[in-house]
């Protein structure tokens, strides 16, 4: 057998190049990777609950003023707030409140797409560029602020009521419709996300500022405990509204009487009140044989309405009904027995 030529393993490394470089190339494919979109609601839902947050402690520092100071000054607050979360965490590459929680940040989708051996979740990729991060404030901070100004004012000048010739009411006019341009388009983003679940907002479609996991190893834990205690509760208390106005509430105390611990009177002061009305009988009559005192038409009334009227405090059954001036039952004038 011969031997092999002296440049032959030369030519079996570039074969071998010729076969591993189709590998190499599939290899270099972004891993295309799907981002939770309850999260990205959540981590939403939670940002404005953090500002609500912040802006009530707030409010109590200048609760001390007089009232209606902040009021004409809430577009400037709001504004100051969500400034404040964003100098403190959009603009030093750190994560919103709600992003954190949700284990969320933002990256640069135009330069998201990485070479090599940088491919290994699809989570790769450098965050928001600082012009990305100015624009995200001014559409963020600024626009919102401007828009609560201008509608604010216009609602104070009424310019909705003025001439149709006039420049304010143009002005107002193309105000009204720029707001049902972007709810539209904003409805619009809300349908494209729900199905591809990219950039849940225009401003972050616009800019291509996408949000993926900050920890690609962290595992998605949903737990729903405190949703079903919320629904729980929101029936329970649906169920008390409709079943409340239903219930006689001296029925359950007379039902519930019986199986109390004390069943004499309660005090001095409780026993001179009537004790259907709570007010110190102007006529009082005795309820017999149990001898608490009543008003006289509370007591007749209540009589003449049930066949077996019970004492509210002892839950006896009157069976008549006596003047309180009258010591001697024998002697004193008393009603005809109840029952």
């Amino acid at each position: 057998m011969d031997p092999p030529a002296q440049d032959a393993w030369l030519q079996s490394y570039r074969n071998f190049s010729l076969r591993r470089q189709p590998i190499d190339e599939s290899a270099q494919v972004p891993v295309l990777v799907t981002i939770s979109r309850v999260n990205q609601f959540d981590a939403a839902r939670l940002d404005v609950e953090m500002s609500g947050m912040l802006k009530e402690q707030l409010v109590k520092v200048f609760s001390l003023m007089k009232p209606g100071f902040l009021f004409q000054y809430e577009p400037e607050l709001d504004a100051f707030l969500e400034f404040l979360i964003w100098r403190f965490s959009i603009w030093v590459d750190k994560p919103t409140p709600g992003n954190a929680l949700m284990n969320l940040r933002y990256r640069d989708e135009r330069v998201a797409t990485a070479q090599g051996k940088e491919v290994r979740t699809g989570l790769e990729g450098p965050g928001l560029s600082i012009s990305q991060k100015i624009w995200y404030c001014l559409a963020t901070v600024g626009g919102q602020y401007i828009w609560a100004r201008l509608q604010s004012f216009s609602a104070f000048r009424r310019w909705g009521d003025l001439d149709q010739r006039s420049s304010a009411r143009r002005v107002w006019v193309l105000t009204q419709r720029l707001e049902g341009f972007y709810r539209a388009a904003a409805f619009s983003n809300l349908l494209v996300f729900l199905f591809t679940g990219r950039y849940r907002s225009i401003i972050e479609r616009v800019l291509r500022a996408r949000l993926v996991y900050g920890s690609p190893h962290m595992n998605r834990a949903v737990s729903f405990e405190y949703m079903n205690r919320q629904l729980v509760w929101n029936e329970f208390s649906e169920m008390l509204l409709l079943l409340l106005p239903l219930l006689n509430s001296s029925s359950i105390r007379k039902f519930l009487l019986p199986f109390s611990k004390d069943k004499s009177s309660s005090s001095s002061d409780d026993d001179l009140a009537c004790p259907i009305c709570q007010l110190n009988p102007t006529i009082p009559f005795l309820a017999l044989p149990c001898q608490h005192r009543f008003c006289y038409y509370c007591l007749r009334t209540r009589c003449a309405a049930s066949s077996v009227f019970r004492c509210p405090r002892c839950n006896e059954p009157v069976l008549a009904m006596q003047r309180q001036a009258s010591a001697d039952p024998g002697t004193g004038s008393s009603e005809g027995q109840h029952g």
